[in-house]
């Protein structure tokens, strides 16, 4: 198999790199001139547009914002595949667009798996978690190719179509509500009864035993070694919408999620207040897993 990958920024370029790693030729096609030649760099094929790329790959990787853009490729791709083809959605669609795309291209004789992935920056070296919906059979054709991009049992099938996206979702809606009481807590450590805490020595010290260690708390100790002072940190924190869609999923299940829920209160409030120092940390540890823009005060 030959992967063809439209998006080759830090996501989609980690992805081309681990199946190169792995042996497989990749293909590529991004509309940012940097971004091509970085992925070049790295033996990406260049596509000379998608009509070129649909004809040299088996199996096309979407690694773009999700909703419309999307739409879009599937459009532009679409009387340029072979009854056969697969796409792969990797990046963060709603489910529901989802169902919807796997039905429609299966009117064409194509298959669409929907891949929600997890794993951020570190994923290049240590490999990515993998979330997939779709038809079994095709789930199983180019699983050889999700395992040489996934960490080791880091890959598996969720369901019919949309069920990968959904996963993701939820994984999501958990990352808020674990970012948070995160950022919470140590600013209650830092403003709270006892001056002066060494907050990297607390984070140190709970990531050796403590029920509460984890990558996010790794990260924590992470940024504390690297930056103490938040002063010229805009407290903002942005989203991307799967904490939203998680919501309202809990609401059309009559399921309560209120960390959530919170979770969203506050990255809205931030965005129109400029947050606190709980939400600083958030956006420094969005930062490091993600490589998401920090903004800056003057």
């Amino acid at each position: 198999m030959k992967l063809g990958i439209i998006g080759l920024g830090k996501m989609g370029n980690a992805i081309a790199y681990r199946v190169i790693k792995g042996g497989y030729e990749v293909v590529g096609f991004d509309i940012d001139d940097a971004h091509m030649q970085e992925a070049q760099k790295i033996g990406v094929e260049k596509a000379a547009d998608l009509a070129d790329l649909a004809e040299r790959a088996d199996v096309i990787w979407l690694m773009i914002p999700s909703g419309k853009p999307v739409d879009d490729i599937i459009e532009a791709l679409l009387p340029h595949l072979q009854d056969g083809n697969i796409i792969i959605d990797g990046g963060n669609s709603n489910f529901k667009n989802s169902q919807r795309r796997a039905l429609e291209l299966k009117k064409h004789g194509i298959y669409f798996l929907d891949c929600g992935t997890s794993g951020g920056l570190r994923g290049r070296e240590n490999g990515f978690s993998l979330m997939v919906g779709g038809d079994e059979n095709v789930y199983f054709r180019v699983l050889p190719i999700l395992e040489v991009i996934a960490e080791k049992r880091g890959v598996g099938h969720m369901g019919p179509s949309g069920a990968g996206h959904y996963v993701k979702m939820i994984h999501n809606g958990i990352e808020y509500g674990l970012l948070q009481a995160y950022g919470e807590g140590f600013q209650l450590l830092k403003e709270g009864q006892y001056e002066d805490l060494d907050l990297e020595k607390i984070a140190y010290i709970w990531l050796h035993g403590s029920i509460i260690r984890s990558y996010l708390l790794e990260l924590i100790d992470e940024v504390y070694k690297e930056k103490k002072d938040f002063s010229k940190i805009s407290g903002e924190i942005q989203e991307g919408g799967t904490g939203r869609w998680a919501v309202q999923e809990a609401k059309d299940q009559d399921i309560p999620v209120r960390v959530l829920e919170e979770a969203l209160k506050v990255r809205k409030w931030s965005r129109e207040f400029g947050g606190n120092y709980a939400t600083k940390l958030v956006v420094l540890l969005r930062n490091k897993f993600g490589g998401h823009f920090i903004k800056t005060l003057d």
